[in-house]
């Protein structure tokens, strides 16, 4: 086969991370493992000027998240900002910090959108699994948001410790007046990677989770939208990641890395550029980083082969790297990859019952000496 040129199209979707700290030290965080390490977060004008780049080279949708952007006295400039832009602008939260008065400050800036973060539906869980007393905190967020008249959007990142719960957490999520529940099954990457023999679910378990789900569907009918993701280790298939490298995904970290999707610093193959030392601009269409695994020029067998490739093109290049050690190679999670083993494996752990199954290591919590501990 013949290499595919490709010619991107503009960043759609810029995803703002706005800070790496967060009050909350969730197992399955997708923030760096060596967040602590970040230093010289960009300032309000850096940020400001960030905004308008990438509007002008037609970025629509405006995510703000962290860690927790709350912690950034300056989000509701920020939002204002994108706002008078034109973005359509979204807050990823945990809920910390978002009291009455930014609320309403949020509201005039003209943000549109808020999506809730859950961990479960019960507080001892909830707590657990962020490590922190958080619970009645985003209740009474959740009230919040409905007071305000933005869409009630929660999201509940979902794994072996809390996937039997599934019913419970829709309930709670229908009660609490949410139009939209995504319930995301963990992808292992960065925190939930080094927690994955303690966080990735049996096939009965997932199968018991997918059939609940399509129940509660029927149950409440248009009431809620409910959105549920499959983990790739359960796929034979790896999809086409962030909609394919550097198609329609930017991402900006707190230091003003450039990336094509969140987990992507860890390439250390790549050198990917700044909003310090580029303009958004000649980041998405002339810097390495961002041209590095576009098209198929790059690609190895299988997928150089692969009569699938243009449908998820190779896979997730992430995952290829801690997986295999290489970027280049084809994601493991495709049952054509010298690799899969290396999933199967994983997945046959994850059968056997708890009391039968000896984890490599405790929970590891999200936190500043962990993410120094446990830096590759």
């Amino acid at each position: 086969m013949t290499d595919t040129p490709h010619t991107p199209g503009p960043p759609l979707w810029l995803l703002a991370e706005l800070t790496y700290k967060c009050p909350l030290h969730c197992v399955f965080c997708y923030n760096p493992v060596d967040f602590a390490q970040t230093r010289n977060e960009l300032s309000t004008d850096e940020w400001l000027r960030v905004l308008r780049e990438a509007r002008a080279a037609g970025s629509v949708q405006c995510g703000f998240s962290g860690g927790e952007p709350m912690l950034r006295d300056d989000l509701e400039v920020l939002v204002a900002q994108a706002h008078r832009l034109g973005f359509y602008t979204n807050l990823l939260t945990s809920g910390v910090g978002l009291t009455e008065a930014r609320a309403a400050a949020l509201k005039a800036a003209g943000l549109d959108h808020i999506q809730l973060s859950f961990q479960d539906s019960t507080p001892e869980l909830n707590d657990f699994l962020s490590h922190t007393k958080t619970f009645d905190l985003k209740q009474r967020t959740a009230a919040l948001i409905k007071q305000h008249g933005w869409p009630m959007v929660l999201n509940c990142v979902i794994h072996r410790l809390n996937i039997d719960y599934i019913e419970n957490i829709i309930d709670m999520a229908v009660q609490l007046g949410a139009e939209f529940l995504e319930l995301a099954n963990s992808q292992y990457y960065s925190w939930a990677e080094l927690n994955r023999d303690q966080l990735l679910p049996s096939r009965a378990q997932l199968e018991r989770a997918e059939a609940v789900t399509q129940t509660c569907r029927e149950r409440y009918g248009d009431r809620i939208k409910i959105i549920f993701v499959v983990p790739d280790y359960y796929e034979t298939r790896p999809k086409k990641c962030m909609n394919g490298w550097g198609n329609v995904f930017l991402t900006v970290t707190p230091d003003g890395t450039a990336l094509p999707c969140h987990t992507a610093k860890m390439l250390k193959n790549i050198q990917f550029p700044n909003v310090r030392a580029m303009s958004v601009s000649d980041i998405w269409y002339r810097s390495d980083g961002f041209n590095h695994y576009r098209g198929d020029a790059w690609m190895k067998d299988p997928c150089r082969s692969c009569p699938d490739k243009e449908k998820d093109h190779g896979g997730c290049r992430c995952q290829a790297f801690m997986l295999t050690g290489d970027a280049d190679q084809a994601d493991p999670v495709c049952d054509k990859s010298p690799a899969h083993a290396l999933i199967t494996d994983a997945v046959a752990r994850a059968q056997w019952p708890d009391a039968e199954r000896v984890p490599s290591q405790p929970l590891i919590f999200r936190n500043p000496k962990n993410s120094l501990k446990y830096a590759p």
